[in-house]
């Protein structure tokens, strides 16, 4: 209650208190990830949000005796967590619409859809996200007709769970066939995607680059529904003890609003936003420099390109046929010339190159593409990323040290994925699959998120996903491939300094070590002394940005 009550008092504090004083926080316990200094009892900070000392608790209160004083008795301390993959308006959009996530069969998406429904006007599509075959009895795709008896009239258009599938009714197939100067049925297929059909006929499943057709019909959502999304996905963001995400994939337009947030002062934490491929954004990047808000909460410094598609959906690029599909090889989303060519206007710009690449096939191009265009530059401090690098044969593991390459990757897709992922693959390349030891060994950096909204924004199941390789209940009891787990402190820096790292922040963000933000998570528990099947239940007490809280829990 001591600490309740000392930032209750905080937050009724003026404006004017805050520019005027240093604030000094003492703890049971401060884990800095910084191995100069990894533990200590206290951090002082100054009016700016900046770091002034980090030690003992009565040095630094006899170092600033007029400080304010912020006692959290018995509590922990963490730096402010760092999610390294996520999409904030794809959470945002999540929020607002119908939520599939954990239906365990189609009934019960059709319940959910029917309940949601009741809140939509006449003639609006009904759009909801979150589903997964996988977690249905025989596993197989849904069709435009198990939504047609619910839904005659009204379009409706569902993302799958990892984004990179579709399924739609007839009704918003036939708004798709209208706009559409190709026919979705026959045999003609989009490049980087698929129709599913039965005898030439759309099923009401889209893959990839195909979801691009419904897309195209659905009406774009207004002003008032993208600053609704924004706003609230930033508040799951803090809620979550997130003090920074790398956005994947922001377009101009959406750049354009985190701007307008910032400038308002509407950004509770700090978005690294990378420019959604060889578009306008990347190309405001190329003819204005790299972007930095002067709040120090917005930046686009890079861009993230597509080379496949997701397991889930057999879109992965494989080097052989799927385990549970032969004859298929998954897609490539990006034509390997013109992913080099972008690849090379991004490097020319001085922009960050970050590629969504999965498959084991998918993996190696991207790898074979850097070590083209980085050439003699490999040893350039360039931090090029891979995302996901989530199926990678073993002789390209060693590779990404050797190219300066991160590893960024997401811990919770190994649990989701881990019921049906050997079926998808195979005993052999499952050995490549979800392989951070494997990674860490190799020399490889790593930098871990969630893929928000595929996976929860919350940082805690990421970090008890990298430790146990157990799903919540504690399933499978060893772990899965339990050879591949990282210790607490590896999964704790893969969310804070090595996370900053892969952001090009680490002289900002990361670690609580002087001159640094001070961005923190204040945590009822020490996540290094509990058993690690308790790491998704830490209780997180309250989120700091720039030395000022911008969450805190209820009493408990």
């Amino acid at each position: 209650m001591r600490f309740l009550v000392g930032i209750a008092a905080l937050c009724l504090a003026s404006a004017s208190t805050w520019a005027t004083q240093v604030q000094v926080l003492t703890a049971a316990r401060v884990h800095t990830s910084d191995p100069r200094l990894p533990i200590a009892e206290a951090i002082a900070w100054d009016q700016e949000g900046r770091l002034l000392a980090v030690g003992d608790s009565d040095e630094l209160l006899a170092r600033y005796p007029d400080a304010r004083r912020i006692e959290a008795t018995g509590k922990t301390v963490i730096p402010g967590l760092v999610d390294a993959h996520g999409h904030v308006m794809g959470l945002g959009y999540a929020l607002i619409r119908a939520d599939l996530v954990g239906a365990r069969d189609k009934a019960e998406v059709i319940a959910r859809l029917k309940t949601y429904e009741k809140q939509l006007p006449a003639g609006a599509w009904l759009l909801g996200s979150g589903w997964d075959q996988n977690d249905w009895p025989g596993k197989a795709f849904p069709s435009a007709a198990d939504l047609d008896a619910a839904f005659p009239e009204r379009p409706v258009w569902l993302e799958r769970v990892d984004g990179h599938a579709g399924w739609a009714n007839s009704a918003a197939l036939r708004a798709a066939a209208a706009r559409s100067d190709k026919p979705l049925t026959g045999d003609w297929q989009p490049g980087g995607g698929r129709i599913e059909r039965i005898n030439g006929q759309p099923t009401g499943v889209l893959v990839d680059a195909a979801m691009a057709l419904v897309n195209a019909a659905v009406p774009a959502p207004d002003e008032a529904q993208r600053e609704q999304a924004l706003a609230k996905a930033l508040d799951m963001a803090v809620r979550h003890g997130l003090t920074g995400v790398h956005d994947m994939g922001v377009s101009r337009d959406d750049l354009a609003l985190m701007k307008r947030f910032a400038d308002a002062g509407r950004l509770p934490l700090r978005l690294s936003a990378y420019a959604d491929a060889d578009s306008a954004a990347l190309a405001d990047l190329c003819a204005q420099g790299l972007y930095r808000h002067e709040s120090g909460r917005l930046q686009m410094r890079g861009v993230k390109f597509y080379m496949d598609g997701a397991l889930g959906s057999r879109g992965a690029a494989l080097l052989e046929d799927y385990s549970d599909d032969h004859g298929n090889r998954g897609l490539l989303l990006t034509q390997p010339a013109a992913f080099e060519s972008a690849v090379r206007k991004a490097k020319k710009c001085g922009v960050q190159v970050a590629t969504h690449a999965i498959g084991d096939r998918g993996n190696r191009l991207v790898l074979d593409t850097y070590a083209r265009v980085l050439g003699n530059t490999k040893d350039s401090d360039h931090r090029w990323r891979i995302e996901h690098a989530q199926v990678v044969a073993l002789d390209d593991i060693p590779r990404f040290a050797s190219l300066g390459v991160i590893a960024s990757m997401q811990p919770t897709h190994a649990t989701s994925d881990m019921p049906w992922a050997e079926d998808r693959i195979g005993p052999q390349r499952i050995k490549g699959a979800y392989a951070w030891r494997r990674f860490l060994g190799s020399g490889a950096r790593l930098a871990l998120g969630s893929d928000f909204p595929v996976e929860s924004p919350d940082p805690r199941l990421g970090l008890h996903a990298a430790v146990t390789r157990q799903d919540r209940a504690g399933q499978p009891p060893a772990g899965w491939k339990p050879d591949q787990r990282l210790t607490t402190a590896e999964a704790l820096r893969g969310f804070t300094a090595d996370a900053a790292y892969a952001g090009f922040d680490e002289d900002e963000v990361g670690r609580l070590v002087a001159g640094l933000r001070a961005d923190f998570v204040v945590l009822d528990e020490d996540p290094l002394a509990i058993p690690a099947g308790g790491l998704d239940e830490l209780h997180i007490r309250s989120t700091w940005v720039d030395g000022k809280p911008v969450f805190q829990a209820a009493p408990r």
